[in-house]
């Protein structure tokens, strides 16, 4: 006995008729298309559904069986990454996992068998919204066997094939997996320059183009998310981009929206692109912005609505206003990509550690929460230390410039810290003005500093690098008029005396 959800969503041909009364039941050729689960018992009398089957007599397009393949897998890697899984593994876990991939895509018929009947197709957001539920499901049922049950499928998964002491599942032997998935690939590619009987480009292609990308760039986003070449010009692709054309989206900004995030094409404008947007709007990001929030960061668009709202309710535990929080949302979008926990939390208890005011500095530099601790804030931190800065004043530091962490350590903040030991400044100027390491050394800090040396005056580092160049020069005259004139009052008394 089988089920549908073991044979996964291949063409199931089944049509019968008699040859002659009372002999045997003659199985022929016709396609079908079944979104329920499916059973067979053979009786003696001939082939009976031992269960109800539900099905369409629609058939579903090849093209959107092989979209919907590339979007479970596309699930799973994320899924697996979540456990904790390198990419490497997680490739080439999913690459041994087709009959998995093939019931993931039958279950997705069999819950959403409504949406078939009447020819719609589903989402991103959607796969997405009924996939993971179940994963975590089977998570919870089969723990770190999960792996294997998806290699095996429909096989019951094996215990020994588990690395004891790691509990990290044994890598597939690389040859074959690496072969299979690159053939998938090349597939996919292909499509985009695929030729039609008349020599013509596909009309999806041809679109594409007529928006500004070339055949190597539609190349390279395939080779990213195969599912994109998969998708229908008319139901998908066309409606996206002429609605981010009426948002006031230039033209040439589509080919890099696409590029960013290809998935947003298989976003569904009615049930998911416009009530997200609608959503964001009501946590403040502003609707007059939409066109330069997107072309930043498409994929805010793609998000699940219950991550977006795990972000907004960290950014308002750390004191920001409701206000504040949009004006984020708005500059700074991407914000949305980090992980609450792993990312966006930790950072913020390191701040802490520095007593920062993590509101103020997520106000000013939202940015800085997408650095690793270990590779970037760190080092930095490590840096002011070692040239005799304290805690308290490396606080201080970040917090009057939200920017100061951003800075590659060797490019940016050693040579300008080897500059200022030359500058006639103690390092509390330092502390007052960090700005310091937001200017060109070349251009603005050195020619600057030079003036001012040269004109025999004294101004504070604020005053040399945060004016304007004309109000930099009023400033060093009027310095000099002072001098001057100090230095002759200070001769007229000196003769005096004489």
């Amino acid at each position: 006995m089988q089920s549908l959800s073991q044979i996964g969503p291949s063409e199931i041909f089944l049509v019968a008729r008699r040859e002659k009364p009372s002999t045997r039941l003659v199985i022929t050729r016709a396609q079908l298309w079944f979104t329920g689960r499916l059973s067979f018992r053979q009786e003696t009398n001939g082939v009976r559904l031992k269960n109800r089957v539900e099905f369409s007599p629609r058939p579903v397009p090849p093209n959107l069986i092989a979209a919907e393949k590339e979007e479970a897998k596309a699930v799973l890697t994320l899924f697996f990454k979540k456990q904790g899984l390198s990419n490497s593994v997680s490739s080439r876990l999913i690459n041994k996992s087709d009959q998995f991939i093939d019931h993931l895509v039958s279950r997705l018929h069999s819950v959403h068998k409504a949406r078939y009947l009447v020819g719609r197709e589903l989402t991103t957001l959607e796969i997405r919204d009924s996939l993971i539920p179940y994963l975590e499901e089977l998570h919870e049922e089969h723990g770190d066997l999960l792996s294997e049950l998806v290699v095996s499928y429909p096989d019951p998964p094996a215990e020994t094939r588990l690395v004891a002491s790691s509990s990290v599942p044994v890598s597939p032997p690389r040859g074959d997996t690496d072969s299979a998935a690159e053939t998938r690939k090349l597939r996919a590619v292909s499509r985009v320059s695929e030729l039609d009987t008349e020599g013509a480009l596909r009309p999806q292609t041809l679109y594409l183009l007529d928006l500004g990308l070339n055949l190597e760039q539609i190349k390279t986003i395939t080779r990213k998310f195969a599912a994109f070449p998969y998708y229908s010009l008319d139901g998908k692709i066309k409606p996206v981009v002429e609605f981010l054309l009426d948002l006031g989206i230039p033209k040439s900004d589509i080919p890099t929206i696409l590029c960013k995030r290809p998935q947003i094409c298989g976003i569904s404008l009615t049930d998911n692109l416009k009530p997200t947007m609608a959503f964001l709007e009501t946590l403040g990001i502003d609707k007059n912005q939409w066109a330069k929030i997107i072309y930043r960061f498409p994929a805010i668009l793609t998000y699940s609505r219950q991550k977006l709202t795990s972000t907004v309710e960290f950014l308002s535990q750390t004191g920001l206003t409701e206000e504040q929080i949009g004006r984020i949302l708005t500059r700074c979008p991407n914000i949305m990509s980090y992980s609450v926990e792993d990312k966006l939390r930790p950072t913020m208890e390191y701040f802490r550690s520095l007593n920062v005011d993590v509101a103020v500095l997520l106000h000013r530099c939202p940015q800085t929460f997408g650095l690793s601790i270990e590779s970037n804030l760190k080092p930095v931190t490590e840096f002011f230390l070692e040239k005799g800065f304290g805690l308290d004043e490396i606080g201080i530091m970040i917090s009057r410039y939200g920017a100061l962490y951003t800075f590659s350590l060797k490019e940016n903040l050693m040579p300008k810290w080897d500059y200022f030991q030359t500058m006639d400044y103690p390092k509390s100027e330092l502390v007052k003005f960090p700005q310091f390491f937001g200017y060109s050394l070349q251009e603005r800090i050195k020619p600057r500093y030079e003036l001012v040396k040269r004109s025999g005056v004294r101004l504070l580092l604020n005053q040399v690098l945060s004016l304007s160049g004309i109000e930099f020069e009023k400033v060093v005259k009027k310095k000099m008029m002072k001098l001057l004139s100090n230095n002759v009052i200070a001769e007229q008394s000196n003769g005096g005396l004489l």
